[in-house]
């Protein structure tokens, strides 16, 4: 969590989170409970995220709870909306949403799933910590060299076959390299334990999203339609779609957003599901998704 800019009571709040939520989470897999005293589900929740940590406690599992009243800075990073909110972080960032999980047996089979994949040991020790060659990963990608990104996460996909992260950074990788067979190969043969994962998820949809890729001469017809026939939504959405697999992803959200503007119904609101899918391929912690998915907020509820 950033600390750039940040008042002397919003730093002491991201130094007590890293302090008792971050630093744990290297080690051990942390459920991250976002409550208040006021919440009535909170209260009925709590008694079983305690009981279930306790019983699991041997197996790297550690709960930790974030009174949303007393630190909102914290709760406004995680952009709570709603509590009780209840997450589930390894090294430092989420690896599920354990919301909808109420009774001890669901919470149990959650964990349960993440513990098989994760690289914890009994007492919460990792086999080995990938974090730093994760975000290695992430960092040649973003600095758009997929060739040796693929290299990169397909290291840590030897190492540890299981870890989600690694997957989903592999395929996004072969996609951003243009070797989309491959990645088309990774993802069917992926684990089914795995499919649900975020990070998954988001690697299918960067999959999905590079099919668009137009030639250059095709994304000049269908930028010079979208501009001639500005009312004409499918030439919008063509546009939109071949602009973003193309890497022009400012062009193909403004595009989105001046749909969504227009006609937030259209095609059962086809625009705003594109927009959705654009950020999960990008990222959610990703800056440009933040900014962009406030503009949405704007144009949806402003």
């Amino acid at each position: 969590m950033a600390s750039l800019g940040l008042n002397i009571e919003e730093q002491k709040a991201v130094d007590r989170f890293r302090k008792e939520v971050a630093e744990p989470s290297m080690t051990h897999l942390v459920i991250l409970d976002f409550w208040a005293e006021w919440c009535g589900p909170c209260k009925a929740l709590t008694p079983v995220l305690e009981k279930v940590a306790g019983e699991y406690a041997d197996k790297g599992v550690i709960l930790a709870k974030v009174n949303v009243d007393e630190e909102r800075f914290i709760a406004e990073q995680f952009q709570i909306r709603s509590i009780p909110t209840v997450y589930a972080l390894f090294q430092g960032q989420p690896v599920a949403d354990l919301t909808n999980a109420r009774s001890e047996s669901q919470l149990k089979a959650l964990l349960d799933q993440l513990l098989a994949k994760l690289p914890i040991q009994p007492g919460g020790q990792p086999q080995q910590d990938l974090a730093p060659l994760l975000a290695m990963g992430e960092d040649v990608l973003a600095g758009g060299d997929g060739e040796r990104a693929a290299g990169v996460f397909g290291q840590i996909v030897d190492m540890a076959p299981g870890n989600a992260q690694a997957v989903g950074g592999l395929v996004r990788a072969l996609v951003m390299a243009g070797r989309t067979d491959e990645a088309e190969a990774v993802l069917a043969a992926l684990d089914p334990a795995l499919a649900s994962d975020a990070a998954i998820k988001r690697a299918r949809s960067a999959l999905a999203l590079a099919g668009d890729k137009p030639d250059e001469g095709e994304l000049a017809t269908l930028r010079a339609a979208a501009a001639e026939r500005p009312a004409d939504m499918e030439a919008q959405y063509a546009f939109a779609n071949a602009a973003f697999a193309d890497g022009d992803r400012d062009a193909a959200a403004d595009t989105l957003l001046r749909m969504i503007a227009a006609d937030r119904e259209w095609n059962e609101s086809a625009a705003r599901a594109r927009l959705l899918q654009m950020f999960e391929a990008i990222g959610l912690e990703d800056p440009w998704v933040a900014a962009m998915r406030r503009r949405l907020s704007t144009i949806l509820f402003g």
